[in-house]
């Protein structure tokens, strides 16, 4: 297996964010010396001819793991897949896997986040509750699945957006703690509390060890 196989780890992702997120939560700025900075990341970016994953699963694990075992066969390399959304409380789980396309446009943000206020337009504080979900899934070159693991951050939706950092629906997910939407938390902060963060603290032990053993 030649070098570029071993150190390139591909995130089966198109968007641009949401990419940038994971690969600062797999590789932080703030570890210049980790195993991990020794990867090379890329994104679906960098294959632009490489075909659609249908995200037809029920599931945000289903759909990770579709994506990463399509992606990791059609590309011969290492693929960690992130499908993620909203979990909304009164909505009995929606968005959920639609959550991308919750308005009927994949990636459109300001749509979805009209569509959601205007769907709780009439619940309560009290009864806004909602979670953030992350399933992670890591499959070798065969497609063969490797690791997967699932995470939450629990917050409230609020009724108007706050905060111009994060993307998708960052600016309606406030973390009652810190009083807070996602949005205006900031990225260091973001990258301690959320969905995401918690998946990857249980992912990168796996990526580690195989790094350690030469299979990565």
């Amino acid at each position: 297996m030649s070098n570029l196989h071993v150190t390139e780890l591909v995130l089966a992702s198109r968007n641009r964010k949401k990419a940038k997120e994971m690969h600062e939560l797999i590789a932080p700025a703030w570890e210049p010396s980790s195993p991990f900075q020794q990867l090379q990341i890329k994104t679906l970016a960098d294959y632009p001819n490489l075909p659609e994953v249908e995200e037809d699963a029920p599931t945000f694990l289903g759909n990770a793991c579709k994506k990463a075992s399509e992606t990791a066969i059609a590309l011969n390399r290492w693929v960690v897949a992130d499908d993620s959304g909203l979990a909304v409380d009164a909505l009995k789980g929606a968005p959920g896997v639609y959550s991308a396309r919750y308005a009927g446009t994949h990636g459109d943000d300001e749509a979805n986040n009209r569509k959601l206020l205007s769907e709780l337009a009439n619940v309560p504080d009290e009864l806004r509750g909602a979670a953030f979900v992350c399933a992670l899934v890591l499959s070798d070159p065969a497609g063969e699945i490797r690791g997967q693991v699932e995470a939450r951050c629990r917050g409230q939706i609020i009724h108007e957006p706050r905060g111009g950092s994060g993307f998708g629906y960052d600016p309606l997910f406030l973390i009652p703690e810190y009083h807070k939407t996602f949005a205006e938390l900031g990225e260091s902060v973001k990258h301690q509390l959320s969905h995401r963060s918690r998946a990857f603290q249980h992912l990168r032990p796996l990526l580690l060890r195989l790094l350690a053993e030469g299979k990565l």
